[in-house]
C-alpha cells in the first residue's frame, strides 16, 4: 500500500511513504510518491523496515536513479515513521527529499571514529563555515556508543539527533552506500549540516517520575547501593507502592532509573533499565555507572502521561519554529509506538495532528540520540524550517 505524498506548502522538500509485498513493490509506491521530484533535491532520508534489511541496496539503487537524488542517510528500524503512519512487521519504507544549498551538508561514515574523525568533520567545508547539527543513525553492539556520541557532538560542534538501528536481524546503515556488518558492530554515520538549515528540536519522554528526585550516596560499578543513605532496595519499595513493592520481579519489568540532566530547563531525564534487584542486600543494578551526588529518581511507563507529554512537546517545539515547517524528522524508542500506546498509529498521529500535513520520516530505534546524549522511551521530533 502506498500513502499519498505530502509536500510542505513552503516547497523544497517531500515525502513518501509505502509498503508492499515486497521490495520492488515499495520502490516503485515510493517512486510514484516522490513524483515530481522538489526541483535540486540533493538529499534524502530512506529508512525501511527490518524485512527489508536485505534489499535496503536494491532500493537504493532505485530510488537514486530514479529521483536523481544523489545522496541519502538512513538505518534499519523494526518499525518506521511516517506523517500519522507507524509500520511494524511488513515491508515498508517511508523517505524524505530536499533541496539543500551546494556544500551546506556533508554525509559521513559509517565508522567507530574518535576524536580524530570528528574533529576531522569540522574542516574543509565549501560554505566556509562548519557543521551545527547532524542527523546520525548508530550500532547498538557498538561497546562505546555513549562515548562515540558525545565525542562526535563536542568534536564536531554540531547538535545531533537520530537513533540506533534496531532489527530482528542485521543493522544495516546507509551513508551514500548501505553498510552491513555480520556479526561486528558497524559504528556511527549520518549528515551534518552547516548554519543554512534551520531547525527547531524538541525531546518527550515515555515514562512519569515516581516520587521525588533523590540523590546517589553509594554506588559502584553499575550497582545502585545506596539513595538518600538508604539501601537502594528499601528507597525502590517505598516510592513504587505496595502493590509492586510485593512482587520486585514485576516491578523490574515496569519501573525503571531515571537520572535527571543538570541544566536542563525541561526537565529531561535519563532513563535506564533496572538489570537487577538484590533483597538481601539491598541493591540494584542498573543499565547504568551511577555517580555518587547524583540526582535519580524512579520512573515507570505511562501511556497517558506519555501521550499528553508528546503534544506538550510537538506544540511547543512547532511555536519555537514561529509556527510552520517545511518537513519533519521523528526518531522514537522501539518501546513506544504499538508497544505503548497500542495499535493504530496513536504516537504518529498526535504528531500529525499538531504538525499538520508535513512529510515526516523516522523510524523506532533501540536509543534515541539528542544532542550528545543516547536517551531511551523517548521521542525525538526535528522541525526543518
Amino acid at each position: 500500500m502506498a500513502e499519498p505524498a505530502i509536500e510542505a506548502a513552503a516547497g523544497g522538500f517531500k515525502g513518501a511513504h509505502a509498503e508492499a509485498a515486497d521490495w520492488a513493490g515499495v520502490a516503485k509506491a515510493l517512486m510514484d510518491g516522490l513524483d515530481p521530484v522538489p526541483a535540486g533535491a540533493n538529499l534524502g532520508f530512506l529508512y525501511v523496515t527490518d524485512a527489508l534489511a536485505a534489499d535496503y541496496s536494491s532500493l537504493l539503487t532505485f530510488l537514486r536513479e530514479r529521483s536523481g537524488v544523489e545522496h541519502w542517510v538512513g538505518t534499519v528500524g523494526m518499525g518506521i515513521a511516517a506523517s500519522g503512519i507507524e509500520s511494524f512487521g511488513m515491508p515498508a519504507a517511508v523517505a524524505l527529499v530536499g533541496a539543500l544549498p551546494p556544500g551546506s551538508f556533508r554525509v559521513f561514515g559509517p565508522n567507530n571514529g574518535g576524536l580524530a574523525a570528528a574533529t576531522a568533520l569540522r574542516s574543509g567545508w565549501p560554505s566556509g563555515t562548519g557543521p551545527v547539527f547532524g542527523v546520525v543513525h548508530a550500532d547498538p553492539r557498538s561497546p562505546r556508543i555513549v562515548e562515540l556520541i558525545a565525542e562526535t557532538a563536542e568534536a564536531s560542534g554540531a547538535f545531533l539527533v537520530g537513533g540506533l538501528s534496531s532489527s530482528g536481524g542485521e543493522l544495516p546503515q546507509l551513508a551514500d552506500r548501505v553498510v552491513s556488518q555480520v556479526g561486528g558492530a558497524i559504528g556511527l554515520s549520518g549528515v551534518l549540516f552547516d548554519p543554512s538549515l534551520q531547525v527547531a528540536t524538541g525531546l518527550t519522554q515515555g515514562c512519569a517520575p515516581l516520587g521525588p528526585t533523590r540523590r546517589v550516596t553509594a554506588a559502584e560499578g553499575n550497582l545502585l547501593i545506596e539513595i538518600d543513605e538508604r539501601p537502594a532496595v528499601e528507597v525502590l519499595k517505598q516510592d513504587v507502592g505496595e502493590l509492586l513493592a510485593r512482587d520486585l520481579r514485576r516491578a523490574a519489568g515496569y519501573v525503571h532509573v531515571g537520572f535527571p540532566i543538570a541544566g536542563s530547563d525541561t526537565g529531561d531525564y535519563l532513563v535506564r533499565n533496572l538489570v537487577a534487584i538484590d533483597p538481601e542486600r539491598g541493591v540494584l543494578g542498573v543499565a547504568e555507572r551511577p555517580e555518587v551526588g547524583q540526582p535519580v529518581h524512579f520512573v515507570r511507563r505511562d501511556p497517558a502521561a506519555a501521550c499528553a507529554d508528546l503534544e506538550r512537546m510537538a506544540r511547543e517545539t512547532l511555536t519555537r519554529a514561529g509556527g510552520s515547517a517545511r518537513a519533519a524528522l521523528y526518531h522514537s524508542c522501539l518501546a513506544r509506538g504499538p508497544n505503548l500506546f497500542g495499535p493504530g498509529s496513536v504516537e504518529l498521529s498526535i504528531v500529525r495532528d499538531v504538525l499538520g500535513e508535513i512529510p515526516v520520516a523516522g523510524f523506532f530505534a533501540n536509543g534515541e540520540i539528542s544532542h550528545d546524549r543516547l536517551y531511551t522511551y523517548t521521542g525525538v521530533l526535528t522541525l526543518i524550517l
